[in-house]
């Protein structure tokens, strides 16, 4: 997308309608904490296909989705983003029902910073001096934790790795967001349909066999995934590249303030040491950007 000349209403009230939904989506997911979470995967992707699809009617848009599920080479990088998004999904929703809520806010805040640095490698994007700051300085928190915990925080560098290379596997696919998400969950369906149906069989599921809650909730999977997506989607092009870097750290923020004062997760030396780091980093990176953009 083209820097635009301004934001637009419209465009600001998509965007901050995603990020905030996102903020808000471990309340849900914690209400899942009794279900598997590839159940809970399978669930986002069988119930999005109906949004997706509808999304794309009512637009008129379905053309591009033919298209690409006719042409062998976009049907292959479409599997790639739809593995990797799936990926992500499993790896947020165990981070959720495990307790890990800050892991995931640790993951989406270094995301950005891990993005400049896939473009540097595969794009071949120059760093600024500050960016390169920016990331050896996300990095140096990161170390923090993983010395302090003895382990890798391997939840939020998952959420970084997937979600990092499936924005660079969409930026390859050459149709619109709105028709690669349902490209993407069409490649999905006939998994996770034969996944859950296996779950009905043999009696490990939750689906149909659970209360009624449960049912509802899984239901509402769907709208929860899908949502934010296609909100997103649509608010990106009504928004300055700068207004979209900046909001980006919306729903990482939401996340750690529920991981903190509703989910009560420890807040401890080390994490108090390591986030200002990122944080710290990111305002690093966004002055940098801000200014790169206004001198373009």
């Amino acid at each position: 997308m083209s820097q635009q000349s301004g934001d637009t209403p419209a465009g600001l009230g998509f965007a901050l309608g995603a990020y905030i939904l996102w903020g808000f989506l471990p309340l849900y997911m914690k209400l899942l904490s009794h279900i598997g979470p590839a159940e809970v995967v399978a669930h986002r992707i069988i119930w999005s296909v109906p949004i997706a699809a509808l999304v794309l009617i009512l637009l008129r848009r379905t053309g591009d989705l033919l298209v690409a599920l006719r042409t062998p080479r976009m049907l292959a990088m479409g599997c790639v983003s739809a593995a990797l998004i799936t990926v992500n999904w499993g790896i947020y929703v165990w981070a959720i029902t495990e307790g890990r809520a800050l892991d995931a806010a640790l993951g989406y805040y270094i995301n950005p910073l891990f993005s400049v640095a896939l473009g540097a490698i595969f794009l071949r994007e120059r760093l600024t001096r500050s960016q390169v700051i920016a990331i050896a300085l996300a990095g140096c928190g990161v170390a923090v934790l993983t010395i302090a915990a003895g382990a890798v925080p391997w939840a939020a560098i998952g959420l970084t790795v997937t979600w990092g290379f499936y924005a660079l596997a969409k930026k390859q696919l050459p149709i619109g967001p709105n028709q690669g998400f349902l490209l993407e969950v069409l490649i999905l369906l006939i998994p996770a349909l034969a996944y859950v149906i296996w779950l009905m069989v043999s009696g490990g599921g939750q689906f149909l066999i659970g209360d009624m809650g449960t049912n509802w909730l899984l239901l509402g999977c769907g709208a929860v995934t899908a949502i934010p997506l296609l909100l997103y989607a649509n608010g990106a092009k009504g928004l300055r590249l700068t207004t979209i870097a900046v909001l980006q750290y919306v729903a990482p923020t939401m996340i750690f303030l529920v991981a903190v004062f509703v989910f009560n997760e420890p807040f401890g030396q080390a994490r108090m040491i390591a986030f200002p780091m990122i944080w710290a980093a990111l305002v690093i990176y966004s002055v940098s950007m801000i200014r790169q953009m206004r001198a373009a």
